[in-house]
């Protein structure tokens, strides 16, 4: 691990490249941002929606340093309100996971396990407190989604809506500083045994599980 305060990744889990990282904060952007707080409250958790700054154009760095992402949030909620302009916040994003059975293995000695897919995002945020910044987040939120997830919904028509219910959000934007991404997928498994877990995955008939084989199948 690089310095302090990074999430714990055995070598064998590490990301194959960056781009892992990268295709799985854009296909789970539902991310729980986390920051410090006070003695008296403790720290705040927040799920939110975060993603890449549709502008920026770059190749991204190994550890994802310097990339921009945007995200935004209700004002009324308290985390807005402790959240400071030049604070180091830290936002997680959970890709596929799935439960491993014993059975699946057919060896004895055996233990249970849980293969999963994480992003540990670290970002600078800055604070956005203009109307016309915040409605430029949202809107790019919104052009996002509907291209990845959506049907392409044309907001024009509902911006004068989006203008009235603008002022109770608060936008950000987040400059990353490092991150660090675990794919635990059996690679610590023989390649039989890791097959036939990936196989297991694939059979269940549940898009999660799928995903997850997905990604098996994609190891080096």
């Amino acid at each position: 691990m690089k310095g302090g305060c990074c999430m714990f990744v055995p070598s064998h889990y590490r990301e194959p490249h960056v781009s892992w990282m990268v295709d799985l904060m854009r296909e789970n952007p539902l991310a729980l941002m986390a920051s410090n707080g006070n003695p008296a409250d403790g720290p705040y958790a927040t799920h939110l929606p975060v993603i890449i700054d549709p502008e920026w154009d770059d190749s991204p760095a190994p550890d994802l340093a310097g990339l921009p992402l945007l995200g935004h949030m209700n004002r009324a909620n308290p985390h807005w309100a402790a959240l400071e302009t030049g604070s180091v916040n830290l936002f997680t994003f959970t890709g596929p996971h799935a439960y491993v059975s014993p059975t699946v293995y057919d060896i004895a000695p055996a233990a249970p396990t849980w293969n999963f897919t994480s992003v540990h995002v670290h970002g600078v945020v800055e604070k956005f407190e203009t109307i016309d910044e915040t409605l430029g987040v949202v809107q790019a939120t919104v052009q996002t989604f509907e291209k990845a997830f959506g049907d392409n919904w044309d907001m024009t028509e509902s911006l004068t809506y989006f203008r009235k219910i603008v002022p109770a959000v608060g936008a950000f934007r987040i400059r990353v500083t490092k991150a660090e991404g675990m794919f635990k997928l059996s690679q610590e498994q023989r390649p039989e045994i890791r097959e036939r877990v990936e196989q297991s995955f694939a059979g269940r008939g549940c898009t999660r599980h799928a995903r997850t084989a997905d990604l098996m199948g994609r190891l080096p």
